[in-house]
């Protein structure tokens, strides 16, 4: 208590110390704390779920391709034949429409089997979940409901059990509530049973993948290479049983926690190693400041020592003022861990997965604690083990001669390994701009300016044939181009950067047919007439889809009646046409989709201009095709509209033209193409700032250091420097001397960063795009800027040594 007494003393007594010492440790503690939370929320924090760590993800996989979804039959002979799992089951998205409780609502839903649940091992708050024969063919239509949507649409009334709701116009009876936070596979509104939908005719096809994916937990004491061996040699029966569809697939199994964070547990753990170097480069600041007033205290320590304090008792008492020291840097670190949290949210956007659970809960405030304290006892062992050596005679003579050449070398190793360590982080940031403004200059192929999308989900019992679905988004788009400001509107299966297109083989009509297993694929999309010009894609060759490209067209050829069967034209992109017919013309050629039932010939009627689907990022070379929305219509579609206004001023209107069409039918998913640009940039943008901010704080704190140490040189070398300039050494003799040694310093502390970075910087391939981790303007830059920032800070005190008055430095000798 004495010695807490006196540290505290101590401090107050220098407040422009404690106030550098305490910010500097704010920063690097603090920046250390939001990034932890982030880890330990997404990365480290097991499932909501009973021994979660037994819980695996499935999907089919193949030679040069994993992630695909699970064809029901597939899926039925793994769930009878597999002998490693306590459950395994099957979950796939779909959306409904809410009506009869108030304004219709757009819900977001998952067909889902009873075993996942089991796998899950979760309980619903009130109610039960399905049982065995209400997920089978036939059964009475049952719904679970979100814990949110319970309060929100019903009041939190326990009274909802078993009543009936309207889902897409089909009474579903409310079995229970999920818990509060329930998000499997996303934050949902409702489930519903799978099963009955096995009895559908394309989900019995083994060659169909209706989106599903596997959900399964491990029994007691088995391992995941013991499953995926186990799975592998199912899939190779499989194989044997049903070459035509399942040549060559295999079942793809890893950790469930792992399929949710995969895409940002590289980026996060890069994020928290940048963060622990500005800690070290911090600690090592401290260090210095703390070694620079260990030797203003000299006397002081002399004084205790003759008065009998023991080596133990002055190392303690030091050990004491630097932990104290870290404990008010933490606190203060908190109130920077709480604003860096709120700019690493709001820079990641959506594309931090489990991000709800982010924040500064009790396992934070204890790393921050004992971070606290670690920090205080590394940083202030320097100081100490210097302190234990006190000469009494040679120090109480005189205290303020020089300053010990093992203590100089000490702080200058110091300032060294903080110039090491800030151009790492330097190089890590000047490599992450690089891919930023590389990623920000890609062609999308698309023009996102001043583009409105929008989702409208048509139930099916509401508008079962085609001749209504393209009815109703027929009506909508004339109802919408006749809106002041609208350029052009169509219809979209999915827009560009959104994804969610999908895969299907296909043979080229006169050129030998592969195997079923080495067929090419293409992503595919239904789209409507104007489609191209409302979203930019540029026309290349040919033309795009007009209004005779529709079922009408195709009326008494008998391929009308048949789901993808009505048929007859396609648009290809250009690197669909580059590799199919290359040097030849792709117009007028005939693709056949590798569909089971009636596949479709269809003739290419234009080439269109390459698009990212799903990432900005993604490589170049997709193979895309388009089919027209009026022979292929979807009850669920993406509405695009290109407007000479502001896109969000339209949102209003928009959604009263659809409800004058239908007052039961919602909107959803509004945004611009700007706004989902922006999105699939947000984990570059985050990845970018972070590593930028954190290395401007080194460098900050590294000029600090640096300047401190020619600073203090400068002091204790006054009436050396004085008797120089009395025997005639110039003012640039002297400024060159100051500048020589920080520059040397400088130079030391550069080569051993550039060596390092040469190695670390491999660590980043992964999140560069178009851009070699050791990139020769990055590396060429960094160590200029950071020279002719060191130059910045030698200077000052260089200048200040040069101004030296031999006469006052030699005063008092």
């Amino acid at each position: 208590m004495n010695d807490l007494r006196f540290a505290f003393r101590q401090l107050l007594k220098n407040p422009g110390f404690t106030a550098v010492a305490v910010l500097t440790l704010a920063l690097g503690i603090g920046a250390n704390t939001a990034i932890f939370s982030v880890v330990n929320a997404v990365l480290l924090r097991p499932l909501p779920y009973p021994e979660s760590e037994r819980l695996v993800w499935l999907a089919e996989r193949g030679p040069e391709w994993n992630g695909g979804s699970i064809s029901w039959p597939n899926f039925a002979d793994w769930r009878e034949q597999q002998a490693v799992f306590e459950h395994i089951g099957v979950y796939n998205w779909n959306d409904f429409v809410l009506t009869g409780k108030g304004e219709p609502v757009q819900l977001r839903g998952a067909q889902i089997t009873a075993d996942t649940f089991a796998a899950l091992k979760v309980r619903p708050v009130i109610g039960r979940l399905f049982k065995g024969d209400e997920d089978k063919p036939g059964a009475t239509p049952v719904v679970l409901i979100s814990h949110s949507l319970w309060q929100t649409r019903f009041g939190g009334d326990p009274a909802v059990l078993n009543q009936t709701i309207s889902l897409d116009g089909r009474g579903f009876t409310v079995l229970g509530v999920m818990p509060a936070g329930f998000a499997f596979p996303d934050p949902l509104d409702v489930w519903v049973p799978a099963g009955p939908l096995s009895a559908n005719a394309d989900w019995q096809q083994r060659g169909n993948h209706p989106g599903l994916y596997g959900v399964a937990r491990l029994k007691p004491g088995v391992t995941f290479e013991q499953a995926r061996a186990a799975m592998d040699a199912i899939a190779v029966r499989l194989e044997q049983q049903y070459p035509e569809s399942n040549k060559t697939r295999r079942v793809q199994i890893e950790g469930l926690l792992d399929n949710q964070v995969g895409n940002v547990r590289h980026g996060l753990w890069i994020l928290l190693g940048a963060v622990g170097l500005v800690l070290l480069i911090a600690c090592t600041n401290v260090a210095n400041l703390l070694l620079a007033r260990a030797a203003a205290r000299q006397k002081e320590m002399a004084v205790r020592a003759a008065l009998g304090a023991g080596r133990w008792r002055i190392v303690r008492q030091l050990l004491t003022e630097s932990v104290l020291l870290a404990v008010a840097g933490g606190a203060a670190g908190l109130l920077v861990a709480m604003g860096a949290l709120r700019l690493t949210l709001t820079l990641a956007g959506e594309s931090l997965p489990r991000a709800a659970g982010i924040g500064l809960d009790s396992t934070v405030l204890v790393f921050t604690g004992v971070l606290a304290c670690f920090v205080g006892i590394a940083f202030g062992l320097a100081p100490a083990w210097q302190a234990r050596r006190i000469e009494l005679s040679g120090t109480l003579k005189d205290a303020a001669r020089g300053i010990a050449s093992g203590r100089a070398r000490l702080r200058h190793g110091l300032v060294v390994a903080e110039v090491a360590l800030t151009l790492l982080l330097l190089v890590g940031a000047g490599l992450m701009l690089r891919s930023f403004h590389q990623l920000q200059r890609v062609n999308a192929g698309f023009t996102h300016e001043r583009v409105l999308v929008f989702r409208v989900g048509l139930p099916r019992r509401k508008y079962p044939g085609s001749q209504q679905t393209i009815g109703f988004y027929g009506n909508l788009l004339d109802r919408l181009q006749s809106l002041p400001g609208v350029q052009t509107a169509s219809v979209t299966s999915r827009v560009p950067l959104e994804g969610g297109g999908w895969d299907t083989s296909f043979l080229i009509e006169g050129q030998p047919e592969p195997p079923p297993h080495e067929r090419p694929s293409t992503e595919l999309q239904t789209v409507g007439p104007d489609y191209f010009r409302t979203v930019g894609i540029p026309l290349v060759r040919g033309r795009t889809f007009t209004e005779q490209d529709n079922l009408e067209h195709l009326r008494g050829t008998g391929r009308e009646n048949s789901w993808g069967a009505g048929l007859n034209t396609i648009i290809v992109n250009e690197e669909f046409a580059r590799r199919h017919w290359p040097g030849e013309d792709a117009l007028g050629k005939r693709v056949r989709m590798d569909w089971p039932d009636n596949p479709p010939v269809m003739t290419v009627i234009g080439v269109v201009g390459n698009v990212k689907w799903r990432h900005l990022a993604d490589p170049r070379g997709n193979v895309q095709a388009y089919l027209p929305f009026l022979q292929l219509p979807f009850q669920s579609m993406t509405v695009a509209v290109k407007t000479a206004l502001p896109p969000e001023t339209l949102v209003s209107a928009v959604r009263r033209q659809v409800l004058a069409l239908d007052p039961e039918q919602p909107i959803y998913d509004i945004r611009t193409l700007s706004a989902l640009r922006e999105e699939r940039l947000a984990p570059q943008r985050l990845n970018f700032t972070l590593l930028g901010l954190f290395a401007i704080v080194a460098l900050a704190l590294a000029v600090i250091g640096l300047y401190g140490v020619l600073a203090y040189a400068v002091a204790q070398r006054q009436r050396e420097i004085g008797v120089r300039m009395a025997l005639g050494a110039q003012r640039r003799d002297v400024l060159g001397l100051v500048l020589i040694k920080g520059m040397k310093l400088t130079g030391i502390g550069i080569g051993i960063g550039v060596t390092g970075a040469l190695g670390l910087t491999r660590v980043l391939s992964s999140l560069l795009f178009e851009i070699k981790p050791i990139d020769p303007l990055t590396f060429m830059t960094i160590p200029l800027l950071l020279v002719s920032v060191a130059v910045l800070a030698c200077w000052l005190p260089a200048r200040k040594a040069a101004r030296i008055d031999p006469m006052e430095a030699l005063r008092y000798e």
